[in-house]
């Protein structure tokens, strides 16, 4: 719906509770309170008011944020404010005012603002006509994020000749993929790309591999269920599994590795037989495994194979990633449906600019700014996890929103 100085919009708290206000031409509440972040009491603002809070944006705000209250593009670290939430924005600059964010810039802009030069000019910029939504993966919005695990799939389409579809291996002398930490098999693979485990194939397969597509193809193979090796095992078993004790150190009981060393539990023997002599023979460099190797004769290198190969591997402790929806569904709790929040206190994130959003995340992240809430959703977030929500928001059509007072029971 689009407004004009007449609209009403209003953010109350009375009393500790939220409550609803009609909008009647003629009178704007808008959200004050008494101190930087505490209870926000209910207050009008008049189409004089607006107005007034007009001459304000243009003494102080305009030179930055514009009367518009829409970020020039060119602005990277400049937030639109046209249509926030009034109490939000005012709660903001009472932060700035005292010294709570560290920007220089800002606090000298509303430094000398009285408290009434504050509420006006938050119910001017919540009464201006949002920004609209940026579109599709433009460099404004920032890439479109798909599944990591879905893109792993597809990335990992090429592998599946040799190494199955799932990463359980029916080709003799092909590794099984799954029941493997995702970061040894990124430094597997990587190292087959560098040169040090030494596989022309490996290494012309791979070469064109970006890190993104390996840790996604790593993703991959981690999350599915795992399954012993469909390929023949020579040697004997029980022999193996008592020169297995030694191995059990790094690599885990039965093969299931709890620590950094890969799992062994399930693995192809002729892989087996072929990794340790690489390893004996030096064609394999890794320090932590050249005496184990240079320990063991052939037989009894095919025994340990033949041991592991018959082992249950097991799924190694890793977490699907959650989507970007449904990462946003857990913002949303507070910033409302598509960033459109409905309470006073929280900002609204629909269309705000991808490249501010980015930023303010990580300045929570890092501490920078003090929110316990805002610091726990975002703990254990990657970087493309942010990237992709504030590209999220920045997609989302921003809405008015109308609170409605209650008369007094």
């Amino acid at each position: 719906m689009k407004r004009s100085a007449h609209t009403v919009v209003s953010n109350i708290l009375t009393q500790g509770i939220l409550t609803l206000g009609l909008a009647v031409a003629g009178a704007m509440p808008a959200a004050a309170a008494d101190s930087a972040g505490g209870d926000l009491r209910a207050t009008l603002a008049t189409p004089q008011d607006i107005n007034e809070g007009k001459r304000v944006a243009e003494a102080s705000c305009a030179s930055c944020h514009g009367l518009s209250g829409i970020a020039k593009p060119k602005d990277k670290d400049m937030p639109n404010i046209a249509g926030q939430r009034p109490g939000y924005l005012y709660n903001e600059l009472r932060v700035y005012q005292v010294g709570g964010r560290g920007n220089t810039p800002m606090n000298n802009a509303v430094k000398f603002l009285s408290d009434d030069a504050l509420i006006k000019v938050a119910a001017y910029y919540a009464n201006v006509e949002p920004a609209q939504a940026a579109t599709g993966g433009s460099a404004k919005a920032g890439p479109v994020k798909s599944d990591p695990a879905s893109a792993g799939k597809a990335a990992a389409s090429g592998c599946a000749g040799c190494h199955g579809e799932t990463g359980i291996t029916s080709t003799p002398g092909m590794p099984n993929l799954v029941g493997l930490d995702p970061k040894y098999l990124v430094a597997a693979v990587k190292a087959y790309k560098g040169g040090q485990r030494k596989h022309d194939m490996m290494k012309t397969l791979v070469s064109a591999v970006t890190d993104a597509e390996l840790d996604n193809m790593a993703l991959f193979y981690a999350l599915q269920k795992p399954g012993k090796a469909k390929t023949p095992a020579q040697g004997n078993q029980t022999a193996g599994k008592s020169a297995a004790v030694a191995c059990a150190g790094c690599h885990g009981e039965g093969g299931v590795s709890t620590g950094t060393a890969p799992s062994l539990a399930g693995q192809d023997a002729q892989y087996f037989v072929a990794a340790m002599k690489a390893y004996k023979d030096g064609s394999r460099s890794d320090a932590a495994m050249k005496a184990p190797a240079a320990s063991v004769d052939d037989a009894t290198i095919k025994n340990l194979a033949a041991y592991y190969a018959s082992q249950v591997p097991q799924s190694p402790k890793v977490r699907k990633p959650l989507t970007v929806e449904e990462l946003a569904q857990r913002c949303d709790r507070c910033h409302g449906v598509g960033g459109n929040s409905t309470d006073p206190r929280s900002p609204a994130l629909a269309a705000q600019r991808a490249e501010y959003l980015d930023r303010v995340m990580r300045a929570y992240q890092k501490g920078e700014r003090k929110s316990t809430a805002m610091a726990a959703m975002l703990d254990g977030l990657s970087d493309s996890d942010i990237e992709a929500l504030a590209a999220h928001y920045s997609r989302q059509k921003a809405r008015s929103v109308v609170y409605v007072s209650l008369p007094a029971k």
